[in-house]
């Protein structure tokens, strides 16, 4: 099953986007709603997105920073952006600094959100297959190591799982107990 990020200060737009998700995902998708940028980040840390889709307008930290920050955790999330404002400067600032996938305008039509996500789940899935068989190949031609592969997989499969603080002994530096990583 993968996973979706729905990202909005609204909590009304975040239960009107999964009421309208639900019926056609929801048996194909965990869907995960947050209602800040930070509470967003911290289930980036957590778990792996196929799809997130983030409201370009929130306190704190707005839209495009906060899919650019999204990226650096989950590089391979398929990101959209949805707005209440059809401001075309923003939407081609987020498409060619931020990789944005789509740029919806609130309010959406229902077919019109169930196709963009669709095509944002089928682009994640077949940017995975790319990926995997680029991965594959290396690997047969002795360009990436078979413990790359594995730690790409790992990678993808639970995001800063890899990413290893080493001590100056050579010992493994734990992340403190309120980090937002649970170990259970």
């Amino acid at each position: 099953m993968q996973n979706l990020l729905l990202v909005d200060d609204e909590t009304h737009v975040l239960n009107a986007l999964y009421r309208t998700l639900r019926p056609r995902f929801g048996k194909v998708l965990k869907m995960d709603l947050c209602a800040s940028a930070d509470e967003a980040l911290a289930h980036g840390i957590e778990r792996a997105y196929a799809v997130v889709v983030s409201d370009l307008r929130m306190p704190g930290m707005d839209g495009i920073s906060f899919l650019t920050r999204f990226a650096e955790i989950q590089p391979y999330s398929v990101r959209l952006l949805l707005t209440g404002s059809a401001d075309f400067a923003t939407a081609q600032r987020a498409v060619n600094e931020i990789g944005i996938f789509r740029y919806m305008t609130k309010p959406w039509g229902d077919v019109e959100l169930l196709v963009h996500i669709e095509a944002a789940l089928d682009h994640a899935n077949a940017c995975r297959d790319q990926r995997a068989q680029a991965d594959a190949w290396a690997a047969s031609q002795g360009i990436l190591a078979p413990q790359e592969l594995e730690r790409r997989r790992l990678e993808a499969l639970e995001p800063g799982l890899t990413q290893v603080e080493w001590g100056s002994d050579g010992a493994v530096i734990m992340p403190p107990l309120d980090s937002h990583r649970s170990y259970k």
